[in-house]
């Protein structure tokens, strides 16, 4: 494993969510890498200063208003908030603002012409969102193609194209199975430096006539792979953007 495949996943290895081959790879890279080590490190240190903060009750009526935003389960006011629940709750919260403010945003992308099905692009999105504050973006983790690509098999129905960009700037991290919508779908998973990228591929959605989409920081980018519809999406900068997809070979 290389620092760019590990970075993406030191938080979730500080928490201890990742699966026990996921940690072996990653405590052998930390073994012989002093750099991602001080970052592990640092991580520990803000972990450890944000706990220290003092712990200040909600009003009432906020927790009231957060409850009804994220259809949170109302609490005892007698009840003190569990640690490590502040984080679930502030997640929740910002997915539900994030996803309504793109319904308003695609509703009115609507009018003015096709982006590839509004409510199929808010179901990516939503997805994405979804996969960033899981325990982790991956299920099966690996930067060799030829171990993510038979981990779909019997999984999904078309085996889907798993390009290894061959970049230390753009690694392959490896791949899940997600839901859009109600369909099952395999997404590839990439990293840039500390963000990660997600291609969706669509077999059952044409991404031909669509044309890209930026929505609070996020792109959507519809992408021809193998002659399979995909979509990319991530928080990276429009000129990262072009490089990637020409490194995946959208379009060939």
């Amino acid at each position: 494993m290389k620092c760019e495949a590990a970075r993406p996943l030191l938080e979730g290895y500080l928490d201890g969510e990742l699966e026990r081959t996921a940690v072996d790879e990653i405590e052998a890279h930390l073994a012989g890498c002093a750099a991602c080590r001080a970052e592990l490190a640092a991580l520990e240190s803000l972990r450890g200063a944000l706990r220290a903060l003092p712990r200040e009750r909600a009003p009432a009526d906020l927790r009231a208003r957060l409850a009804a935003i994220g259809e949170l389960p109302a609490m005892d006011s007698t009840r003190a908030a569990t640690p490590g629940s502040w984080w679930k709750l502030a997640a929740a919260v910002v997915l539900g603002i994030a996803i309504g403010a793109g319904v308003m945003r695609w509703n009115l992308a609507d009018r003015g012409g096709p982006v590839g099905g509004a409510l199929f692009t808010r179901d990516l999105l939503a997805s994405h969102l979804r996969a960033l504050a899981a325990n982790s973006p991956v299920d099966v983790i690996s930067e060799d193609r030829h171990t993510v690509k038979p981990w779909f098999a019997g999984k999904i129905g078309e085996s889907p194209p798993v390009v290894d960009p061959k970049s230390a700037e753009f690694p392959l991290l490896g791949g899940r199975i997600d839901y859009v919508g109600d369909r099952r779908t395999a997404v590839i998973v990439y990293g840039h430096r500390k963000h990660v990228i997600d291609v969706y591929i669509a077999p059952g959605a044409d991404a031909a006539d669509a044309r890209s989409l930026q929505l609070q920081g996020f792109s959507v980018t519809p992408c021809r792979l193998s002659g399979q519809s995909a979509w990319i999406i991530a928080d990276v900068d429009a000129d990262s953007l072009r490089e990637f997809s020409g490194l995946l070979g959208c379009g060939d």
